[in-house]
């Protein structure tokens, strides 16, 4: 079951995505959601699910440390209580864009991220060369007792200068993925996210 959620946050987020192509809105998220999807992660961290992340696509994907340095599992339904209601409530950001920015968002690909301390992702667009498909990127944070001393901001690239969001738990960013370049920052500690991109149909050459 989605825990209570204020949704009317989704129409704020559609309205800044259509003034300046980006949003952030802290602590929004409820907080035994963040509590039950960060002990997910950890959990799938221990049994060895969460697998180094690669960069390109498709038959192009090679493990480049020095360029990204994650560890990801994709998210499915029915694999838990905590991501299917934090899917749930994703499909509901996207019925929202949809009616608010007329955006034709089909559906949401979404993976657990666990940043190791001193691990970083260069400056990047999340929307590959060839394909086209991802439009609008989702990252909610699942980090308890974040401070600044620890690092690890999303750094966003934006026309009027760089703008650092930390980490913190229950926070949501959402932002244009081919419009906005950023970065990962490291950190000193284990940095947990939940990292996704609702999706246009599409994906041939352009």
């Amino acid at each position: 079951m989605t825990p209570p959620f204020d949704t009317s946050i989704f129409t704020q987020i559609s309205g800044d995505l259509a003034r300046c192509g980006w949003s952030h809105h802290a602590a929004v998220l409820p907080a035994e959601l963040v509590v039950a999807l960060a002990a997910e992660c950890r959990t799938r961290a221990a049994e060895g699910d969460l697998t180094p992340a690669a960069v390109g696509r498709a038959d192009g994907q090679q493990v480049r440390e020095g360029i990204r340095g994650d560890r990801i599992d994709w998210l499915d339904a029915g694999q838990s209580m905590a991501s299917d209601a934090y899917l749930s409530l994703m499909d509901e950001l996207r019925r929202v864009l949809n009616r608010e920015l007329f955006l034709g968002l089909e559906d949401f690909e979404c993976h657990f991220a666990l940043y190791p301390p001193g691990a970083y992702y260069q400056k990047h667009l999340d929307r590959f060369r060839d394909d086209d498909r991802r439009a609008v990127s989702v990252v909610a944070y699942l980090n308890a007792d974040w401070h600044e001393e620890h690092g690890g901001a999303l750094r966003l690239y934006l026309g009027e200068g760089e703008c650092d969001v930390p980490p913190l738990g229950g926070s949501l960013v959402v932002f244009l993925s081919a419009e906005l370049p950023h970065e990962v920052l490291p950190a000193t500690r284990d940095r947990l996210s939940l990292t996704g991109w609702f999706r246009r149909r599409g994906g041939g050459p352009f």
